[in-house]
Formats: C-alpha cells, structure tokens, sequence
C-alpha cells in the first residue's frame, strides 16, 4: 500500500505538470511558442517528454505499476477476507482482558443464559459462533467496513482500466457545422483539432444537418439557452431521427456523442472577379477577445477570403472581413460611445479590406500580411454589393469595376465537439462502486463480543467483553446497552450480599 501511494504521488505529480504546461495532443501551436519564448527550459522539457505528459513511457510505466502494486495488494485482502467470511468468529480465552468489560449476575442458567445472549446478539444483527466445549459464544460485526473498502479500491482499478480503455479507443474533436449545411464524421472533415486514442479504429461515416440555430440572452448579455436543431443521418445521407442539441443535452448516435460547445455568425459572401464568380459561400467568423470591462457580446467578428492567382497580373488575393452582426454597435463605436452588446442580428454590415501580393498560408484561420500590400478598403451591408477596387457601395445594376463582394445573408453557425468514448460504462459503474465502498468504510467499524457464563448458586455471572477496531468512543456507547439487553434477556438479578461474620452476629442487638 505504501508503494501505491508513492506511486499515485508520483502521477499526481506529473498530472500538474500536464496541466501547467502546454501539451502536444492539446495545442501544438502553443507549446511551440513556449519553446521559442523558452529555449533552454523547451528543450529540457521536450527531452523529459514533460509536453506531453499523459503519452509519454515514463508516464505509462508509472500507471502500470500503481495497477500491479494495487492489484498486489488487493488480491491478498479479498482473500483473506473470503477466508474470514466462511470462518465462524474465534473464541476467546480470557475476556476480562479486553478494553470493555462487564459482570452481570442472572437467573437463568449458564447454557440457557448462553442460548438467550445468542438470540440477543443475532437480533443485533452480529455474527454468532457458539463454544461446544463450554457455555460461551463469540460474535462479530462491521463486516461491511472491510468489504466497502475493498469495493472501494477494486472500484479504483476498474476506472483506471475504463479510463485507458475509452481514451484508448476512442477520440474526440470540435467541427463547425453553418446552418444549412451537412457534415459527416469522416478524418477530414475536422478542425484540426482532433485527438485520437491509440487503439483507435475509425470513424462512423454518419451525418449531422444543422437546420437552425437558436439563442436567448439575459439582458446583461449572459447566454441563457441556445439550441441547435439538427437531423442525424445514415451513412447513406437518410435521415434517422431529428434532435434538439443543448448544453449538457447532447445527442447520441452510433457510439458518438455530440455536444453543443458554442456557436457564432457565418455570413454568406460572394466574390465575383471580371464577371466571374470566384468564391461564394459562408464563412465561419471568430470573435475578437473582449477588454476588461467590455462585454464579449460586443466584440466584432473577423474572418477571411483567400483567393489565390484573383488579383491583378495573377497576384493572390486576400479579403479580410469584419462583422458587426448589430450595425448599431459601431454606429456606437464610431460615435466615441461604448460598445453594445450584440445579441441578435439589426441590420448587420461587414468592414472589408482587399490584400494582394503574396500568400505564404492557405489557411483561411490566419493571414499574415508582410507578404501584402493593401489596396481598398470599404463597407457593406447584408443583401447589398460593394465594390473591391474602390470599395464604394454599388447600387442595383451596378456593376463597378467588375470585381465585387456581396454580402447577401447572414446565417449562424453551431460548434460541437464530437466524442467516442467506450469505456463511459466502466467508469459510471466505477463510480457508483465508490460511493457505495465509501459509506460502510467511513460509517461502520469491526467490533468483536464474547460472552460466557459461569455458574454462580441457583443462576449465573454473564461475563461479557469487547473490542472494537475503529470508532471506539462510539462502540463504548453501544457496549453498554448491549450489555443491558443481554441482561435483561437472561433476567438480571440483584447480587447476593455476603452473610455477616460471628463477631458481626454478636454486635447486632
């Protein structure tokens, strides 16, 4: 037991470590900033495998000698309290010896006084073995404390093996889904962000459509539900049922399970290049971080159009959007007012600037400008058309200079993260064994009784003692009144006074 705690210190230990550094499954990005901002600690910790905790050897070896020198504890305790279970409780030489102790004089007989302290201590619910050689008994109780704790221990083994076995196989990831539009649980068709078990065995090939997204805010701007309403699919694109997916209400579909972890705008865009359609379709926008003091709902949303080879002379092109889904908040902005809240959608317009030059990255995440020259810059609104040269609002029929950005409607977008995780079972069921280890273990104590009786004229002296393991002050209490009821089952009587001496006689008139 020593050893496991040493080694449940030990990954204690290395679990903070896990927590407070960045991790490689969790965020590459960030432990890559550690090591340039940190060159010499980077590298230590690399080389420790300190970025990657919970996936390192040591990491590992440290959890399968905590299951060995567990199970290499617990195996000899289970048995030998099987062996304690079929044994009947052990007699006692002499129990005046014990730390509770008692002399009762009584009526009956010692084999019946015997016989009534049986019944007595049965009905108190004590395990009762009786002496064949002698009038004497011996009993026990609080058998469940050590069960409760092996339970408990054995329970801790089954949610580490639960715990291995899910994140073993299993995985989990965050996909964006704009209303309208379809996903399938396929590799590529997540964030980057997904993070996969070592016995994982691939993915579903079902189908999640987002209908429409819902919200409701308190006037502070504090979300207070927001919904989305989905149909979840077949591999072959059928629907097999619709569902409402909430916080802490996720759906559940073929081993997956899908929970709503934010939401945010997507506006639709177009861009036409002399004539040509060149992108169209929504864009899934990030929020900015909000300042201290500025509610989050305030903040503009941000997001880019990479159009490689679109600008002039085959230059690329890179389009940077920010959206104001309430125009009224940077009407406020622009006033020198505080910012405002934006809980819904009033009359939404988007900030553009055009880029040309170079793109070094294609990702539509990011831009990196140093390779870019800005070139205009302009303002349109939802249902309207602007132009990309000078960045004037066209009217209808208008066409400008050929090359336009529309922005024609502003739909929202849901994010889910999207788990599987088989060993879920294992560690629910761990978890019941716990507390109901946990109970018998911390309200409950092993105490032991033994009672003779020895002959004592027409009736008999109930010799009773007592020991318990735990709880000592408590079982002293209950020492007492058993000792009361085994007396007045066996008919106490009045102990018998001593006959005066002669010298005694001769003084009394």
């Amino acid at each position: 037991m020593r050893t496991a705690l040493i080694l449940l210190l030990l990954i204690a230990v290395a679990s903070v470590a896990g927590s407070l550094l960045p991790q490689w499954p969790n965020s590459a990005q960030r432990v890559a900033q550690y090591r340039g901002d940190h060159p010499v600690w980077g590298s230590l910790f690399e080389r420790a495998g300190l970025f990657d905790v919970f996936g390192s050897w040591w990491f590992v070896l440290l959890t399968t000698l905590l299951f060995v020198s567990l199970v290499a504890c617990l195996v000899p305790r289970t048995r030998a309290l099987w062996r304690a279970l079929r044994t009947p409780p052990m007699q006692a030489r002499e129990i005046d010896a014990f730390p509770s102790y008692a002399e009762v004089p009584i009526a009956a007989a010692p084999g019946a006084a015997i016989e009534v302290a049986r019944r007595a201590l049965r009905r108190h619910r004590y395990r009762v073995a009786r002496d064949p050689s002698r009038p004497a008994l011996a009993g026990e109780k609080g058998v469940a404390r050590e069960i409760g704790s092996l339970v408990f221990h054995w329970a801790f083994i089954l949610l580490l093996a639960g715990v291995i076995y899910g994140k073993g196989t299993g995985f989990s990831g965050l996909i964006a889904v704009v209303e309208g539009q379809t996903w399938v649980d396929a590799e590529a068709n997540y964030d980057g962000t997904i993070r996969s078990g070592r016995f994982f065995d691939g993915f579903t090939g079902i189908g999640l459509h987002l209908r429409e997204f819902g919200s409701d805010f308190l006037r502070s701007g504090q979300p207070m539900d927001f919904v989305s309403r989905v149909d979840l699919l077949d591999p072959s694109g059928s629907v097999i049922r619709s569902e409402d997916i909430r916080v802490n209400s996720p759906a559940k579909l073929e081993g997956l399970w899908i929970y709503q972890s934010s939401f945010g705008w997507a506006p639709v865009i177009e861009v036409v290049d002399r004539g040509e359609v060149v992108s169209s379709g929504p864009v899934v926008m990030d929020r900015d971080a909000a300042p201290d003091g500025v509610v989050e709902f305030a903040m503009p949303w941000r997001g880019i159009v990479k159009l490689p080879g679109a600008g002039e002379g085959g230059r690329d092109r890179a389009i940077e959007l920010e959206l104001w889904p309430d125009s009224r908040g940077l009407a406020a902005l622009l006033e020198g007012g505080e910012p405002q809240a934006m809980l819904v959608a009033f009359d939404p317009l988007i900030r553009f600037t055009v880029w040309e030059g170079r793109l070094t990255d294609l990702a539509t995440s990011r831009l990196d400008t140093t390779s870019l020259r800005e070139v205009s810059s302009g303002i349109v609104g939802a249902g309207r058309t602007a132009d990309l040269v000078d960045g004037r609002a066209l009217a209808e029929g208008d066409r400008g200079s050929g090359s336009t950005i529309s922005f024609p409607e502003l739909r929202q977008y849901s994010v889910f993260l999207v788990s599987r995780d088989a060993g879920v079972s294992l560690v629910l069921a761990a978890a019941i064994l716990i507390l109901v280890g946990l109970l018998p273990a911390l309200y409950s104590s092993r105490r032991k009784i033994w009672v003779r009786a020895d002959p004592d004229g027409d009736g008999a002296v109930l010799r009773v003692g007592g020991l318990a393991m735990q709880r000592k002050p408590q079982f002293a209490e209950e020492f007492t009144r058993l000792v009361g009821d085994l007396a007045s089952a066996a008919g106490e009587r009045t102990p018998r006074q001593p006959e005066p001496d002669d010298r005694e006689k001769a003084r009394t008139p």
